[in-house]
């Protein structure tokens, strides 16, 4: 059955229910690598984020390409609580560097203890993957996740200096995307055909499905900001508000003539929001295609990941990743 067509069972709660032994085991690594015996409120810190009810999909990620590939090894498991824990650090520092006081629903971190906290915590999160990463016995792994985690922060800092710039080009849009959620998707991917020894030709496959898994998943969530989504834990219009450049807004300033520029940069640069702005704004990526076209980069990213699992090893697996591709997109559709 077709994953649109599938809605009481999605295709990452059915992968998560395939690997539901390796997933269990790593559950167990992350409660014993996040505790502390000298510092109570790591574990309190971390268990508040890591237990928020999230899908697990970057690690489900590592397990899923290692089984993939035919692993028969345990390190696949110190790999996805690596890749985890480096998930979680970077949603601790988003938060205090975004001011956030939500995620998922829940109080932020940094709401519920402090900025400090949330900083330090995350940097033990860091410290811990790397621990984790080293007992793969697995150099090249190693450093593809320590790479990715170098991306990421640049891809935030790029991000940053991005921000409130309306002369924001598509290209360093991508540039921020690749770095700040792609980076870890392909990583985690890629980490797991390497531990198997598949062929660097598998290996590449591995690492470009979560490239373009993660583009697309992170194009459907700027997109949703605006289309609306109970998914995404946000309200309507969040990133207008927060002064963010997301692809919409980006390819609204692309083709807006000099009225239209003027209220971008007064509403984004000069962060001069007044009442009707959001909708104003919502009107004119409406009306120059913006969100349209938004979409169709998406469901182009996703077609993207599905054509790179071509040559894999067939089975459950690749099935429930090409159906985790087309899930992504599929409330767009």
């Amino acid at each position: 059955m077709h994953v649109l067509d599938q809605k009481a069972h999605k295709p990452h709660e059915r992968l998560a229910d395939h690997l539901k032994d390796d997933l269990s085991q790593v559950d167990a690594m992350i409660r014993t690598r996040m505790a502390s015996e000298h510092a109570p409120r790591i574990p309190e810190v971390t268990a508040h984020l890591v237990e928020a009810g999230g899908k697990r999909l970057r690690p489900m990620l590592t397990l899923a390409a290692a089984r993939l590939c035919g692993y028969e090894g345990g390190h696949h498991v110190h790999l996805a609580t690596a890749v985890e824990f480096i998930h979680t650090a970077t949603l601790l520092h988003d938060d205090v560097v975004d001011e956030s006081g939500q995620r998922r629903g829940r109080p932020t971190a940094n709401l519920l203890w402090d900025n400090k906290s949330s900083v330090l915590v995350g940097d033990y999160l860091f410290a811990r993957s790397f621990q984790l990463m080293t007992e793969a016995d697995s150099l090249r792994v190693l450093k593809v996740l320590s790479n990715a985690s170098a991306t990421i922060t640049e891809g935030e800092v790029l991000q940053l200096t991005a921000a409130q710039d309306i002369t924001t080009t598509e290209d360093t849009y991508f540039k921020v995307v690749r770095g700040k959620t792609a980076a870890l998707f392909a990583a985690a991917t890629e980490v797991g055909g390497i531990l198997a020894g598949v062929s660097e030709e598998r290996i590449r496959a591995l690492h470009d499905y979560g490239d373009a898994l993660g583009i697309a998943f992170q194009v459907v969530d700027d997109l949703l900001d605006f289309w609306g989504g109970d998914a995404t834990g946000k309200n309507v219009g969040d990133d207008f508000r927060e002064r963010k450049l997301t692809l919409p807004i980006i390819k609204a300033i692309a083709t807006a003539d000099d009225d239209e520029r003027a209220f971008w940069k007064r509403t984004l640069e000069r962060n001069d929001q007044r009442d009707g702005d959001l909708e104003h704004a919502l009107s004119l990526m409406s009306g120059h295609g913006a969100l349209e076209a938004t979409r169709e980069a998406a469901l182009g990213w996703s077609q993207r990941a599905k054509d790179s699992l071509v040559g894999l090893p067939e089975g459950p697996i690749l099935d429930m990743l090409a159906d985790i591709a087309d899930y992504v997109v599929a409330r767009l559709r």
